[in-house]
């Protein structure tokens, strides 16, 4: 089993030490997802790779049962979230652009 697969049984058990862990293990790959992501985006974009993943990492912590199944399942829902925080980041600067236009 990985570090990373156990540090999530542990983090679904109540063991807050293992979602610390766990940040300081997956903190680089999952900035390396942001880049990625934030590459696709159009130019001029106002996040930053370090920003999403932090926000990512408040989303994941907020969770109160969190059932991972082992370290594919978190690198495959880490971008999906990112995603959606994309969608919601653009939708919020499309609304406040109208507002200022008003």
């Amino acid at each position: 089993m990985s570090q990373v697969t156990e540090l999530l049984r542990d983090w679904s058990a109540g063991r807050q030490e293992a979602r610390d862990e766990l940040l300081r293990i997956v903190y680089e790959p999952l900035r390396a997802i942001a880049e990625r992501h934030l590459y696709r985006e159009r130019e001029g974009h106002t996040l930053q790779p370090t920003a999403l993943v932090h926000e990512l990492y408040l989303r994941l912590v907020d969770q109160r049962q969190v059932e991972w199944s082992g370290r594919n399942h978190f690198f495959g829902v880490a971008p999906e979230v990112m995603d959606g925080m994309l969608v919601h980041h653009a939708r919020r600067r499309k609304r406040e652009k109208r507002e200022e236009g008003v």
